[in-house]
């Protein structure tokens, strides 16, 4: 069982050798499935075909953690954690860099990124940490608040209301009196009667593309009120199935 007393204790209560112990043998058997004598089909595995499962497994953790399974959640997590020593053995196996590459620049970059924890910098709340936490990275970055830097930045391969959203925040920042519900909800209604009109046209092509601009003006109207686009259609799809069932037990004989 996943869930059990360990699952339940507070990281500081676990031991550091038994938590080194575990990593470091699951990393091993990254290393032994790949090597010599192991398994055939993942020693072929490069980073092109296991992107696929790595995204699969982020979303069953995504999942496991709406439907409030720990036991799942768990699992889940040690799945994803499985395909992220997978990678960094195929990169040191390429000899471009591994585990302790990793672990170490991740842990020098959350270390530079709150220096109000480990430095002597004071912040009056999450809002501010999250304003540092963007000056730090452009600093790293060693680039100018551009809108062509700014919105390239977000990654291409982002689900698009996910991505939508992203970019709707970053646009903000170099259009900041843009960002009230108001001031938004003006274009989400243009953008509707635009879709209306090609639907009454017939105009199929049409419909496409001011479907897609009511979609993005959506996604600026739900981040404007605090909210994540991707979160509410994740929940409208799950109340759509649930509605779904419903009926259909209502109809069966």
């Amino acid at each position: 069982m996943c869930y059990g007393i360990k699952a339940r204790m507070r990281p500081t209560e676990m031991r550091k050798n038994d938590l080194s112990e575990a990593f470091l043998a699951l990393n091993a058997l990254v290393a032994r499935l790949r090597g010599p004598g192991g398994c055939p089909w993942d020693a072929q595995q490069t980073y092109e075909t296991i992107k696929t499962y790595l995204l699969e497994e982020a979303y069953e953790v995504l999942d496991a953690i709406e439907q409030g399974s720990p036991e799942d959640l768990c699992h889940e997590m040690g799945d994803l954690l499985f395909q992220l020593l997978f990678l960094a053995g195929i990169a040191a196996d390429r000899g471009e860099f591994d585990l302790q590459d990793i672990i170490e620049a991740i842990t020098e970059k959350m270390i530079r990124r709150h220096p109000h924890v480990f430095g002597g910098k004071r912040v009056a709340g999450p809002e501010e940490v999250a304003e540092n936490w963007e000056k730090i990275k452009r600093q790293e970055n060693c680039s100018a608040e551009t809108s062509s830097s700014l919105l390239r930045r977000v990654p291409s391969n982002l689900p698009a209301l996910m991505r939508a959203t992203r970019l709707s925040q970053r646009a903000l920042r170099l259009c900041p009196a843009a960002s009230q519900p108001e001031e938004i909800w003006p274009g989400v209604e243009e953008r509707f009667e635009g879709l209306k009109k090609r639907f009454l046209e017939g105009d199929r092509e049409g419909i496409g593309e001011k479907a897609g601009d009511l979609l993005f003006a959506l996604v600026n109207l739900t981040r404007s009120w605090e909210l994540n686009a991707e979160h509410l259609l994740r929940a409208a799809n799950q109340k759509f199935i649930e509605c779904f069932e419903k009926g259909e037990e209502t109809i069966e004989p």
